[in-house]
Formats: structure tokens, C-alpha cells, sequence
């Protein structure tokens, strides 16, 4: 898999940045760092803008070379031009001192549930010899949680016994999903989401032509998380929150609304807002609930529990869109009553 193109755009985590290349420029740089935050905030990003720093030998942009602080002083930024040939290979996935553990694709085209323990294995000849461009080499886990059992335990013991100039840069949404002891072998590195004007400032680099309104909806909606923004451009997602809030306001006694709405996320060529909405609505009931006095709160809670159980299962269980949406649609409306 090639590097994401939005991971050029990196705002709003400098201390992160400035923790990894003090590590670097001292020599104290630990072999295995963990990325914890909430999904979409650019733990993937900085990931990928280490990969490039690292495999271009710790160099940075205008800086007086790294090599973990061998020739002390360094970069003060992670910064790799996107014209160096490392960049190049790894936009084209081709750099052979990287790999990536991620979920793969299917026969069907389709995410694998999870990342699996015969893909931890075939790290095992990679690690085995010497990098074959530059003193490093690299292992991108995105995301760690989402290892299966025999997975997380075959890639502890990589993380025990690491080769030298190897580093392990493992992207995590829940880190208390890991091994403990998977914890404890790295350093973390915290991401914090975002405030809105980072977001915006990331929605324009990323995506330039974007209209000024829909930029200022996206970064309201992100919750501090650029790669949550850019999934919904282009989605009209101002559209689906004001249908939520219809089916609130009136309860939908006729059906009408559900109906329309159904029909409107059914076909293939709307599911990328028909997954957004699937989002959309655990969040319209989770906020809800919080909203709810005494006397609601149990109910809006069960409410949230429903739109969460079908809402998740969904995708994976490849659920006819029409009939999710209606029904998740009639538990959204069904909060009017309350």
C-alpha cells in the first residue's frame, strides 16, 4: 500500500514532532513507538512524515543531517521534501525498507475484519536481513487494535527481541484494546484532537478547492479530527443532519421521511453517505442521551443502543442499506415522543 497523499499536510501536533526529533538528535531513540488518539486526528499522517524522515536518513528539509544524532545537532522539523526519492517510493509503495501491517481486501473486495497472524509472520525475512536502501527500515501497524490475538503476540515478540535500525510505529484508536505487555514495549506518543481552525487550515491544504461553507460545515462536524472532515467532503452532510433533526422535530408520524431518506442512501453509488450516516446517527442519540434529564435518560440511552448495534453491524454483515436506514430512521424518530 502506498503513503495516503494527505500525509504531506501535518498541523497542529508540533510536540509530538519536536518529542520524536529530540529522541533522534540525542541518540536516545526508542525502537517501537505507540500513536494513540482519536481516529481521523493524524496519527496516520505523522506516521508516514516519520517513515519519509527516517528512510531519508534523519535529514529533514535544509537540516545538518540525523542518523539518530550521530552527527549531533539535527533537523528541528520531520519535513521531507516530496520530490526526494524516498518520498517518491513511498507514494508509489515501493520503498523496500518499509511495510505496513494493515487490514487487506478480500476476494470480494472487502476489509478483512482483522490483521491477521500470517501477516505479522511475513515480517520475519524483512527483519531478517539487511535494509536494502539507507541504514533503516521501518513497520507502519495501522491500526494495532486491530490485530487479532495471535497476531498482537507474534508481533511481541519482534518488539522483545528488535534488529537493530529497525523502528515499529503502531497507530492505535483504543490502545487499551492492546497487550499490555505491547504497551509497555513502546514509547507513547499522545495526539490530542484538534481545534477548529487546525481543521480548516488542513481541510484547505488537502483540499483546496473546497467551498468556504462547506470547509467551516466539515470542521464544525469533525470533532477535532481532520481525516473524520475529509471522509465526509463532498458528502452533503448539512443534508442528512437536517433530515436527523426532522425526524426529531416531527417524530415522522406518516413515515414519509424515513421512506425518502431510505431510498435516498439504498444504491450503491450512495454509500459513502449512507456509511456517514450511519455515523451521524449514533452521534444525533448519543448526544441526545447526554442532553436528556432524569426522566429520559434511560430511554435515550436504549434508543442509542439499537441505532449502535445496527449501525455497527451493518457493513460488516452487508445489511440491505434500505431496510437499515428505514429503521434506523423510525428509532430516531421514535425519540420525539420522549
Amino acid at each position: 500500500m502506498s503513503e495516503p497523499a494527505t500525509t504531506y499536510a501535518l498541523i497542529g501536533h508540533d510536540q509530538p514532532e519536536q518529542a520524536f526529533l529530540e529522541a533522534w538528535t540525542t541518540g536516545r531513540l526508542h525502537h517501537a513507538w505507540l500513536l494513540t488518539g482519536p481516529r481521523g486526528v493524524g496519527k496516520a499522517t505523522f506516521a508516514w512524515r516519520v517513515a519519509r524522515f527516517v528512510l531519508s536518513g534523519g535529514v529533514g528539509e535544509g537540516g545538518m543531517g540525523g542518523g539518530g544524532g550521530l552527527f549531533g545537532g539535527g533537523p528541528d522539523s520531520l519535513a521531507v521534501s516530496a520530490d526526494h526519492h524516498v518520498s517518491r517510493m513511498l507514494e508509489a509503495g515501493s520503498h523496500p525498507s518499509l511495510r505496513l501491517l494493515a487490514r487487506r481486501e478480500n476476494d470480494r473486495g472487502k476489509l478483512a475484519k482483522e490483521i491477521s497472524v500470517d501477516q505479522v509472520r511475513e515480517l520475519t525475512p524483512f527483519l531478517g536481513i539487511k535494509p536494502a536502501e539507507g541504514d533503516w527500515r521501518v513497520v507502519l501497524v495501522d491500526a494495532a487494535d486491530e490485530m487479532n490475538r495471535s497476531a498482537a503476540n507474534a508481533l511481541l515478540k519482534m518488539l522483545e527481541e528488535p534488529p537493530a535500525r529497525t523502528l515499529f510505529l503502531l497507530i492505535s484508536h483504543a490502545p487499551g484494546r492492546l497487550l499490555p505487555t505491547i504497551r509497555s514495549r513502546c514509547r507513547r506518543l499522545a495526539f490530542a484532537p484538534l481545534d477548529t481552525a487546525d481543521v480548516t487550515a488542513v481541510l484547505r491544504r488537502v483540499k483546496p478547492d473546497l467551498a468556504p461553507e462547506e470547509a467551516e460545515e466539515l470542521a464544525r462536524l469533525a470533532e477535532g479530527a481532520p481525516g473524520r472532515a475529509l471522509r465526509f467532503a463532498g458528502l452533503d452532510i448539512g443534508k442528512l443532519e437536517r433530515s436527523l433533526a426532522e425526524l426529531r422535530r416531527t417524530g415522522d408520524p406518516s413515515g414519509r421521511l424515513g421512506l425518502a431518506l431510505a431510498e435516498a442512501l439504498a444504491s450503491p453509488a450512495a454509500q459513502p453517505r449512507y456509511e456517514a450516516f450511519l455515523e451521524l446517527v449514533q452521534e444525533d442519540l448519543a448526544a441526545q442521551a447526554r442532553a436528556a434529564g432524569p426522566q429520559a435518560l434511560a430511554p435515550r440511552v436504549e434508543l442509542w443502543e439499537k441505532a449502535r448495534d445496527l449501525a455497527g453491524a451493518a457493513v460488516p454483515l452487508a445489511l440491505d442499506p434500505k431496510a437499515v436506514v428505514h429503521e434506523l430512521a423510525r428509532i430516531v424518530a421514535s425519540g420525539a415522543r420522549m
